[in-house]
């Protein structure tokens, strides 16, 4: 169940994200929504977004300048 990004910075590109033990699901203001995961972009990528969107700070910032479009999948 997504649960609403905190939007800290009241500028984000983030909606709203869902986590699990291996993956983080993000929903975009935009209305796209992708799934990033240990495989891609990887374990220290998908841990580093799961503690920003706790913090709801800087995970949209992360993604475009470290992740920048590698996601498991689109849903």
């Amino acid at each position: 169940m997504l649960k609403f990004y905190k939007n800290l910075s009241g500028n984000s590109g983030v909606k709203a994200y869902d986590m699990g033990d291996d993956f983080i699901i993000v929903a975009f203001v935009t209305g796209e929504t992708y799934r990033y995961d240990y495989v891609i972009p990887g374990q220290e990528h998908v841990e580093n977004m799961k503690y920003l969107a706790e913090e709801g700070f800087g995970l949209s910032a992360y993604l475009s300048k470290a992740v920048k479009g590698k996601y498991a999948r689109k849903l």
